[in-house]
């Protein structure tokens, strides 16, 4: 009999996840800012609160993954607490091709969407930028000023599992599933940068709002992360429910534009 391909598999092999489990080196230049608690407030959805600090991190990546393409990966979140959890929360986190974007999103509950992500360095000259749907949401120009000690580290990502309504907008078909998302990163390449971070407007993803009142650090880093997901287990769909305009592009603002 002719195999076909769309038909049931016994086995089934998730690459980006898989890939996940093993060093990932990257290209990174990552932002951390402060800026006004109550801003940091407002984006959290419950059970999350607010972290000892009003930090904001922009990372924005060129990644290799082994069996796909390079790509770019951009991060954008805000520190957070969950009891006693102290991690951060992604409000955004674009890539540039589908298979980066849909094993995170579809399986971990990561905020991804597809978008323009750039990472460029000349000799000691670096820039950088996401972009989407027309629209530049930030910018990194600078130069590299030092060499640092590397680093290793682990860390929480804070994410959500969804599941949209199909009979109603903005509501849940049931309680979304919170997720650790557990990592560790280390650098064989870690430096600082003299340089600057530019919010722009962009309507689909307003990253503007989160102003910058203090910059605490700007690097350039060559670094391997491993990750994996853990459910901490539901949580009540209402609190979330205000919050989907974030995973999920709410294009009247477009129209309102016009």
């Amino acid at each position: 009999m002719q195999t076909v391909r769309y038909g049931a598999r016994a086995e089934q092999v998730n690459r980006e996840i898989e890939a996940k489990k093993a060093d990932i080196w990257s290209e990174a230049v990552t932002a951390v800012y402060e800026t006004d608690p109550e801003i940091i407030a407002a984006v959290l959805p419950p059970p999350l609160v607010p972290g000892p600090e009003p930090l904001v991190r922009i990372t924005i990546t060129r990644v290799e993954m082994p069996g796909l393409p390079i790509f770019g990966a951009g991060w954008i979140g805000v520190q957070a607490r969950h009891e006693d959890r102290l991690g951060e929360y992604p409000i955004l986190m674009p890539m540039t091709t589908e298979q980066s974007l849909i094993g995170g999103r579809e399986v971990n509950g990561e905020p991804k969407k597809l978008g323009e992500v750039e990472v460029h360095r000349d000799g000691d000259n670096v820039s950088a930028r996401i972009a989407r749907m027309g629209s530049v949401i930030c910018e990194v120009t600078g130069r590299i000023s030092e060499t640092r000690e590397n680093y290793e580290l682990a860390k929480t990502d804070f994410w959500f599992k969804l599941s949209p309504s199909c009979e109603a907008a903005g509501v849940l078909d049931q309680d979304p599933l919170l997720v650790y998302g557990e990592k560790t990163e280390r650098t064989r390449l870690h430096q600082g940068i003299d340089g600057e971070l530019i919010l722009k407007e962009a309507p689909l993803d307003p990253v503007a709002d989160l102003v910058v009142r203090r910059m605490v650090d700007l690097n350039w880093t060559e670094r391997a992360s491993t990750q994996v997901g853990r459910v901490i287990g539901p949580v009540p769909r209402a609190g979330l429910e205000p919050f989907i305009h974030q995973r999920y592009d709410d294009l009247s603002v477009l129209g309102a534009k016009r």
